[in-house]
């Protein structure tokens, strides 16, 4: 049994940017209420407080100094303790750690990931798309499944949409069957569909006044 087991649960389970700052000592996180002085230090950390050179010590750094500012799957922080030479059993212990109080959660990552990325996002990535994203970011395929499940295809659809009339803009002195070819592969690129590529651009093209060979 560790010192750690015998402290109770902080204020900032869960919240990882307020968890961050409470490990790193910049800020003490607010109470539920919004009380505290967020100006104070959190209480001590007895394992925080160990020589620098000691394995553990220098993984909680490089942990804190990577989820500063965003988060990122277990499998991310996992790599870059790997990269600098941390002993398995030392990263396995504190992945773990930081999974019990909230400052690794791949379920909230996955949504993230698909919120910021998907259709209604900057990227406007389709599910197809996202999915081999998160496969990479060694997200489990369940846990994938169950983010992605939230896009919604009307979402979806329009974002095809506006992704092709941007593009059309841009390819407007092309003729139609390169026009076609070439916003169709945009859209495979994002991870839309073939169905759903080909339709959105024969309407697209024909809203513009123009003919596309994607056929009937």
């Amino acid at each position: 049994m560790t010192l750690d087991d015998h402290r109770p649960p902080p204020d900032w389970l869960g919240d990882v940017a307020a968890g961050v700052d409470a490990w790193t000592k910049r800020t003490a996180p607010a109470g539920p209420d919004g009380s505290g002085d967020r100006s104070a230090p959190p209480p001590p950390d007895p394992v925080a407080e160990v020589p620098e050179a000691d394995p553990e010590s220098v993984a909680r750094k490089i942990l804190l100094d990577q989820l500063t500012g965003q988060a990122r799957s277990r499998k991310e922080l996992s790599d870059k303790l790997a990269s600098r030479n941390v002993p398995d059993d030392v990263a396995t212990r504190l992945l773990d750690r930081f999974e019990e109080v909230g400052l690794i959660d791949d379920d909230a990552f996955a949504r993230s990931w698909v919120q910021s990325r998907g259709a209604g996002g900057g990227r406007a990535l389709a599910r197809r798309a996202l999915a081999q994203e998160l496969r990479r970011k060694g997200i489990d395929d369940e846990v994938a499944r169950a983010a992605l499940d939230e896009v919604d295809p009307a979402e979806e659809e329009a974002a095809a949409r506006v992704l092709v009339r941007k593009k059309l803009r841009s390819i407007a002195s092309v003729d139609d069957t390169t026009a076609t070819r070439r916003l169709v592969g945009m859209l495979a690129r994002k991870g839309y569909g073939s169905g759903l590529a080909f339709a959105v651009v024969r309407d697209e093209l024909g809203r513009a006044g123009r003919q596309s060979d994607c056929g009937e």
